[in-house]
């Protein structure tokens, strides 16, 4: 490999990789609204994400009392 190539090497080597740190942030940005796009639709329309396990509804305990007031 001659010097020419090796820098021309090294050349491509360096724009592949500003380039890859410039679309890097877009695509996670793209990928982070899709998400948020699903996760938005599913609330509208009611569903729980399939991820989440269905839980049961709490049980409601009542404590009553009388109070009576002795003079």
């Amino acid at each position: 490999m001659t010097t020419a190539q090796t820098e021309g090497l090294i050349g491509m080597l360096f724009v592949l990789g500003l380039l890859v740190l410039l679309v890097a942030p877009a695509l996670i940005g793209v990928v982070r609204d899709l998400r948020i796009d699903r996760e938005l639709r599913e609330a509208e329309q009611g569903r729980r994400p399939k991820s989440a396990a269905p839980q049961a509804e709490p049980r409601r305990r009542y404590f009553t009392t009388t109070v009576t007031h002795h003079s």
